[in-house]
């Protein structure tokens, strides 16, 4: 088979790796850091996952989502979260430091929305949350962006690791609403040393918060059946949420999804 000279390209495009610098490791919870890094222009789009290759480990790749949208300037931000039992998500959380060189490749994913879509829901399931806030932040670049709903499921208050920033975007946005989503509203009976010292008082109140999982949110709401639906977190709650979607009148070909 010969392969043309588009194909050539897009297999050099795939196959490229990019390198970036951490100038920022944030820890702020025991099992989740911030990373920012600023490097070459990576030739991905919002809403996908990319490849990183890091020093810790450096013979391993782990696919994350970048929570910024493509940047000529190379800007990137990952939010990386403990993998029980995994080799590399827990050096990353723990050991990153700035300086370290990581290597970026291989974008992919599907999370993307329509030119035309005039409403739309986001679900966001723990990390989950890094290629919406990527997609809200491009949606922020469009003329008319579409009206937006983000709905962030976690288990505890405290675990919406990213409260304040929603709660700031939403305020800054007219056209996004933010409803937070946890399992309990009780936190639990230890103490996050890493949350103590980052909590603000910026954020989103108790009364705020939907009690239940994101598949439960969905029923409070009528069916969705004008709406592009983006789903991305873990992969049961994941599947959950897409089921409850389709039961309560999404067509399916207005979801996409994915889990991990």
């Amino acid at each position: 088979m010969t392969i043309g000279p588009d194909e050539t390209g897009a297999l050099a495009l795939e196959n490229a790796e990019y390198a970036a610098t951490v100038v920022g490791a944030h820890r702020i919870r025991a099992d989740w850091t911030v990373i920012r890094l600023i490097g070459e222009f990576v030739p991905f789009a919002a809403g996908q996952s990319v490849q990183v290759r890091v020093p810790q480990h450096p013979n391993m790749v782990r696919r994350l989502y970048p929570a910024l949208p493509p940047s000529l300037d190379g800007k990137l931000e990952f939010h990386v979260r403990t993998v029980p039992g995994g080799w590399c998500s827990p050096a990353i959380v723990t050991d990153t430091r700035p300086g370290d060189q990581w290597q970026i490749s291989a974008p992919e994913g599907w999370l993307a929305v329509a030119p035309d879509a005039t409403d739309v829901v986001l679900l966001a399931e723990g990390p989950g949350l890094a290629p919406m806030r990527s997609l809200i932040l491009d949606l922020a670049r469009r003329a008319a962006p579409p009206r937006t709903h983000l709905l962030v499921g976690a288990r505890h208050p405290r675990d919406l690791y990213a409260s304040d920033m929603l709660y700031l975007l939403a305020g800054e946005l007219p056209w996004l609403t933010v409803i937070p989503v946890v399992h309990s509203e009780d936190e639990p009976d230890w103490v996050d040393q890493w949350y103590e010292a980052s909590r603000v008082d910026i954020g989103f109140q108790p009364q705020e918060m939907l009690p239940g999982t994101l598949a439960d949110a969905i029923n409070r709401f009528g069916p969705l059946d004008h709406h592009q639906i983006l789903v991305c977190g873990n992969a049961a709650p994941v599947q959950l949420a897409v089921d409850s979607l389709i039961a309560n009148g999404a067509p399916t070909e207005a979801i996409r999804y994915e889990g991990f």
